[in-house]
């Protein structure tokens, strides 16, 4: 098994906030049609399993080569949105609202965040059916980081956010 298999038969955290459906295939082609572009295969296999939610803490963080206004060296991944309309749930489908909302470039899917900074597969490079890579987006700093070329890589990479003791979610690097 490799180390995306790995991660991805030991994702999902505990509790329902935030999971969408099952995924189905006429979901999958409805958020393409919405978002504009084809979603990885890789991002697609792990919302199979379970379409958005608390990420496990054994994966719940990404190891940063730069410092952020969160870290020195790393960003959280607490959380995954899936594809769907539940109700009080923010979805990938989400996106187009919350790029304008932000002020972020296009073409993007966030995967998750908060407004203030935010994960997303970048298709400027690529187009929107080619591999986005995934960045890191601060909006109030107006600043980015390439995290991995492509989603497989990225969750190949995904650590353990309590790994990082001091410098971690309760001690944010001051900006």
């Amino acid at each position: 098994m490799g180390r995306f298999d790995e991660v991805m038969a030991t994702f999902r955290g505990d509790g329902d906030y935030g999971v969408q459906p099952p995924l189905t295939d006429e979901m999958v082609r409805e958020a393409e049609r919405v978002l504009g572009v084809r979603l990885p295969a890789a991002l697609l296999d792990l919302l199979r399993v379970q379409n958005g939610g608390i990420v496990a803490t054994d994966h719940d963080a990404f190891p940063t080569s730069q410092p952020t206004s969160w870290s020195n060296d790393h960003i959280p991944f607490d959380h995954l949105m899936g594809i769907g309309r539940r109700a009080g749930m923010t979805s990938l489908l989400d996106t187009p609202y919350l790029i304008d909302e932000w002020g972020m470039p296009a073409p993007l899917v966030l995967l998750s965040g908060d407004g203030h900074c935010w994960i997303g597969l970048d298709y400027r490079v690529c187009g929107q059916d080619g591999e986005p890579s995934v960045t890191w987006f601060e909006t109030d700093l107006d600043r980015e980081v390439v995290l991995a070329g492509d989603f497989r890589s990225f969750v190949q990479r995904l650590t353990a956010a309590s790994a990082y003791g001091d410098d971690s979610v309760d001690d944010p690097v001051p900006t």
